[in-house]
């Protein structure tokens, strides 16, 4: 495991040859929201020894209807982000979509994410580098694994080496995405640790009804896909009810499903 992942995994129990989790509900809705999902989350990832990193938005930039939920508001969204990683001891994420969103960001999250369809955003992956975090660059749904060597270098360039790269589907056709998975092993090729998104990578995007549609029974599938390809960590969006969740609840897990899909997955990787 790299050695800025490590850092980042100071004070969990975790098996070191494990992969490694990323999860939690889509954007922040409430605190009670973030409580039930880190806790139970975590509670989970202390027993199967998995590397647990608290994942949720604190905006939604990129929604497909006006009307759709952005976020609670950037300072009380950052806030309750922080709070939840300090209150369970946990690493935590969050994605940013403009240059001058870094910074204040940096200060509530480790790792700054960077949304697929802002991969190719030349002063937004510099401006995440300049943080010092740690930056997680989705692979544009547009983009082939090689191809994301130009955005490891932007970031190397700037002075940072913590670099995670993720893989989320490629699209097909308008309103479907599929995922190749030749894209994991080429992307490590980029020297840095590869994460599959096992919940976005099932999205039905553009739908006319204006929401986002999906595929969650196949996350397990997708997962099981990935490890076998060899991806080093996991993406795994989790809401205890994703029918009334305010973003993406089409394709999330739902929460009581986590233990059983991750306990398999451990069994999988240590086979591997």
């Amino acid at each position: 495991m790299e050695k800025f992942l490590k850092e980042l995994f100071t004070g969990q129990t975790y098996d070191e040859k494990n992969f490694f989790l990323i999860a939690g509900p889509c954007v922040i809705e409430s605190e009670e929201l973030l409580t039930e999902v880190a806790e139970k989350v975590k509670t989970i990832c202390t027993k199967l020894g998995i590397p647990y990193i608290f994942k949720s938005s604190y905006r939604k930039a990129n929604r497909t209807s006006a009307s759709s939920f952005t976020g609670l508001g950037d300072e009380l969204g950052l806030d309750l982000l922080h709070k939840t990683g300090q209150r369970f001891n946990l690493p935590t994420t969050t994605d940013i979509h403009a240059h001058d969103e870094a910074a204040p960001a940096a200060k509530y999250a480790d790792i700054l994410q960077i949304p697929a369809f802002l991969c190719r955003q030349t002063d937004l992956l510099i401006a995440a580098a300049e943080t010092g975090k740690v930056v997680n660059v989705k692979k544009g749904q547009f983009l082939s694994g090689p191809s994301m060597k130009f955005a490891v270098e932007k970031i190397r360039q700037a002075g940072n080496d913590k670099i995670i790269l993720t893989e989320r589907g490629t699209t097909f056709g308008y309103q479907d995405l599929v995922v190749d998975y030749r894209n994991i092993p080429w992307m490590k090729e980029h020297g840095v640790p590869v994460v599959m998104d096992c919940t976005h990578s099932l999205q039905q995007p553009n739908q006319t009804s204006g929401v986002t549609g999906g595929n969650p029974q196949m996350i397990g599938t997708i997962a099981k896909a990935a490890l076998a390809a060899g991806a080093d960590g996991l993406f795994i969006e989790t809401h205890p009810n994703p029918a009334v969740a305010k973003s993406d609840g089409a394709n999330m897990l739902q929460l009581d499903r986590l233990e059983d899909l991750l306990t398999t997955l451990v069994k999988l990787r240590k086979a591997l």
